[in-house]
């Protein structure tokens, strides 16, 4: 049927997104803090993700996730930085996989939309040998 029929929940997704990331240590110190803006679009079968970072101190950084609808509900990404697949669990939550190239470091990483489809929360999971050495937390909210 195709990527936005097959996935409903991601095509919720679409537009533009606000919020703040913050990463913790396995015990829950702040290691890191930023702001995101990113784009969210689904064009034909693939899905593109923009994602604009901006820290306190004046730090940019600007990543491109192009995504590839495998079929079946599932979509992968294979940029420079990472690999990965992602999938629907059900009608409010995406689940995703990846590894950093070149790192010994696998993710996992719960989408959960607010009913309304104005905000979103996200948990990321960090794991190195099977255990989990950091977390990474996101609140956002539609911008557009």
């Amino acid at each position: 049927m195709g990527l936005r029929a097959d996935m409903p929940l991601l095509a919720r997704h679409e537009g533009e997104w606000e919020g703040e990331y913050r990463h913790l240590d396995r015990d829950g110190a702040l290691l890191d803090r930023h702001r995101v803006h990113m784009t969210c679009a689904i064009r034909g079968d693939a899905y593109h993700q923009t994602n604009r970072y901006t820290w306190d101190d004046g730090r940019t950084e600007v990543h491109e996730f192009p995504g590839v609808y495998l079929g079946n509900g599932r979509c992968a990404f294979d940029t420079e930085r990472l690999k990965g697949e992602f999938w629907e669990l059900d009608d409010s939550t995406i689940y995703l996989t990846w590894r950093y190239k070149g790192q010994d470091l696998r993710l996992f990483e719960l989408i959960v939309l607010s009913e309304d489809g104005g905000s979103r929360s996200r948990v990321w999971q960090w794991l190195k040998d099977g255990v989990c050495v950091r977390r990474t937390l996101i609140d956002e909210r539609r911008a557009a």
